[in-house]
């Protein structure tokens, strides 16, 4: 491979860690819904999915926490390089109050996304997501995309992409106090 081929793979490659991995897309004003999603400011949206050992986790059970709703999967580069902070995250401040859910948008079974979670020490909540709490949250394009939505179920900070765990957590801190 010659030094503009590799040049060339590696700003490609962090073209696609800086800004997430690709979902489907719709085209016309079904794209321009989809893509302004749910903003800071807006009421979450109540959901139920199964965790991965197939049992009902809805969000009215984090009712008076922050909660991080974390859009990924398994085979996401971006993603699966922020599992660590958002796992430092639960251990630092779960205590206080902050509950992260990882919404697996994964094709293969919960058993495999359960093996993956294992292998990665995830520590916090992890459920199937579907289409519908994909729409809910104003269509999911790429991924990651996290919410941080604060004590009273308002939707403060929407992310797209990969950002530095430092700086997230200054917003989840600043929620929790």
């Amino acid at each position: 491979m010659n030094r503009l081929s590799l040049l060339f793979a590696a700003a490609a490659g962090l073209m696609v860690l800086l800004s997430g991995c690709g979902q489907k897309t719709e085209t016309g004003a079904a794209a321009n819904a989809a893509t302004a999603g749910l903003q800071a400011g807006a009421k979450a949206p109540d959901w139920t999915l199964k965790d991965l050992d197939g049992k009902d986790v809805a969000f009215a059970q984090f009712a008076g926490k922050v909660v991080v709703v974390d859009f990924w999967a398994t085979w996401c580069g971006p993603c699966v390089q922020e599992l660590p902070g958002y796992i430092a995250l639960q251990n630092k401040y779960g205590p206080q109050g902050l509950s992260v859910i990882g919404v697996s948008l994964d094709t293969i079974t919960p058993a495999e996304v359960q093996k993956f979670a294992k292998s990665k020490g995830i520590n916090y909540t992890v459920v199937m997501g579907d289409d519908a709490i994909q729409k809910a949250f104003g269509a999911i394009d790429a991924i990651p995309t996290t919410f941080l939505i604060d004590k009273t179920g308002v939707i403060r900070d929407r992310k797209l992409g990969s950002v530095p765990m430092d700086v997230y957590e200054k917003k989840v801190a600043a929620l929790l106090n």
